[in-house]
């Protein structure tokens, strides 16, 4: 796993994002569109996983495109963040795009390592999550929800779930006592991934 760092290396907060050679192109616009949409100084790590797929899925699920399926690499990516934020000194939030806000909800079930949970988009038809979060609830205060209105309008009946369960999930959080939002924004899941990432982080930020 390779990490980037950007921004203030001294920041007291600490925004993570996992990654993969798809999101690297747009982290820099992402930044920039960060600052922009909230005032607090930050130092953010860009950690590049090396198997989308198996570091970012908690558990084993069969491939619901592709031929592709769903390894339970999060344990071990966990671990991996763990020793990189491990100054107490520091606020960390993690957030992520697609499966990477899946992996940054459920690390925050793990751990109260996270103030907060910046989730855009976030692969919430994936088999078995809202149980987990129903027996699992957030160790953080703060999450961010959001989906494109147009993600659930496909062909894939899994996927094709997703509106509906992250609803539900918004549900959970509040009926959990977790101070969060469920933004919407134009769009299918292929649109401004950048753009989404930056508002999710930039409203966690303004909440803590």
């Amino acid at each position: 796993m390779r990490a980037f760092e950007f921004g203030n290396p001294e920041a007291d907060l600490v925004l993570v994002q996992m990654v993969g050679d798809h999101d690297l192109s747009y982290i820099a616009g992402e930044i920039a569109l960060i600052r922009q949409q909230s005032p607090k100084d930050f130092c953010f790590l860009a950690l590049q996983v090396d198997n989308w797929n198996a570091d970012l899925s908690p558990w084993e699920a069969p491939a619901v495109f592709g031929n592709e399926g769903f390894g339970s690499g999060a344990a071990q990516t966990l671990e991996y963040l763990q020793d990189i934020c491990s100054d107490t000194s520091k606020t960390y939030i993690l957030g992520g795009y697609s499966l990477s806000a899946l992996f940054a909800l459920w690390a925050a079930s793990r751990t109260s390592l996270f103030s907060g949970v910046a989730a855009a988009s976030p692969s919430m038809w994936f088999p078995g999550f809202l149980d987990h979060m129903r027996a699992n609830p957030l160790h953080c205060g703060v999450a961010y929800l959001s989906l494109g209105d147009k993600e659930e309008k496909t062909r894939n009946p899994v996927m094709a779930t997703v509106a509906k369960c992250i609803r539900t999930a918004h549900t959970i959080l509040t009926e959990q006592g977790i101070t969060s939002t469920l933004e919407w924004n134009p769009g299918n899941h292929f649109r401004d991934a950048g753009q989404r990432t930056a508002k999710a982080f930039a409203w966690v930020m303004n909440q803590i």
